[in-house]
């Protein structure tokens, strides 16, 4: 399989496209679209780099996937969707997040919490045939309760399950959110997948300054993930996740993201004046999880 990365620098976050040489069809996972909280301004810059390289190379984009419901970044599916006709694709247990967020913002009962915002829910196990590959989705929750994670041949994309191996793994104190589950979702994939597997993530902070990652082989998470190796024990990694989680700040577009995120990457319907609005609610959030 190709794949080619994008990354975006404001929200350290990587996106991208997968096809099969050959043939012009192709997927994109995880794509941003940009968004300045300060002046509410939204474009896309991001997702027309992705544009220019299907462009270049000759492809079509089928489906647009995100591997859950992100809290740090604008999902921009939704644009794919109405720009480029690509399917919008989730894991099926979206529908266990958005009624945590459909409450919190007081979106009402009108608001659908059955995923029928996206063109196609996958089930654990579930495959998305693309026609010269297809997906597997496998349901690895712990981040969120919706996470997914996508096999293309020998490529899995884990979305913020793992990060690169000198960086650890993904926060578990979102809504929902369970270490538990995390350690679980990885040492299956750990116990299930060769080591040659190629590992993709979502992110790359750049721990030290090293130079941009974003592709790790399975048995190397396995044997030196700093955070979750072969070695680590469940209940350790429960505890020391408790504990570093505590200490870290929201993400700054947590807010606007999940509103767009759990509408398939649609944003706010406009109001009676056609402007659109995001919602901010006060005090909500305590330690880390809505109150």
């Amino acid at each position: 399989m190709r794949v080619q990365h994008f990354f975006d620098e404001r929200t350290s976050t990587l996106s991208y496209v997968v096809s099969k040489p050959g043939d012009p069809r192709a997927v994109v996972i995880d794509p941003v679209l940009d968004f300045d909280s300060a002046s509410g301004r939204c474009w896309t810059e991001s997702a027309e780099a992705i544009v220019a390289y299907l462009e270049r190379e000759s492809l079509t984009l089928t489906h647009a996937l995100d591997t859950h419901a992100h809290a740090d970044h604008l999902s921009a599916i939704g644009w794919f969707r109405e720009y480029h006709g690509a399917r919008t694709v989730i894991g099926s247990a979206i529908t266990l997040v958005q009624p945590t967020f459909r409450d919190l913002f007081n979106l009402g009962d009108a608001f659908p919490v059955d995923g029928s915002q996206f063109d196609c829910l996958l089930a654990d196990d579930e495959l998305l045939d693309v026609g010269p590959f297809q997906v597997r989705a496998r349901h690895t929750p712990g981040h969120t309760p919706g996470c997914a994670s996508y096999q293309v041949g020998d490529a899995l994309f884990v979305g913020d399950l793992l990060f690169m191996p000198d960086y650890g793994t993904a926060r578990c104190d979102f809504p929902g959110g369970d270490a538990g589950q995390l350690y679980d979702s990885v040492v299956e994939l750990y116990r299930d997948l060769p080591a040659e597997t190629r590992v993709f993530t979502c992110h790359d902070y750049r721990p030290d300054g090293r130079p941009l990652a974003w592709e790790s082989r399975l048995g190397e998470q396995r044997r030196s993930n700093v955070q979750l190796s072969e070695e680590t024990g469940r209940a350790a990694f429960v505890a020391f996740r408790k504990d570093r989680d505590a200490t870290l700040s929201m993400p700054a577009l947590i807010l606007p993201s999940v509103q767009v995120n759990i509408r398939a990457g649609r944003l706010p319907e406009p109001e009676s004046n056609g402007r659109r609005y995001f919602k901010i609610p006060i005090d909500a959030f305590g330690a880390g999880v809505p109150e």
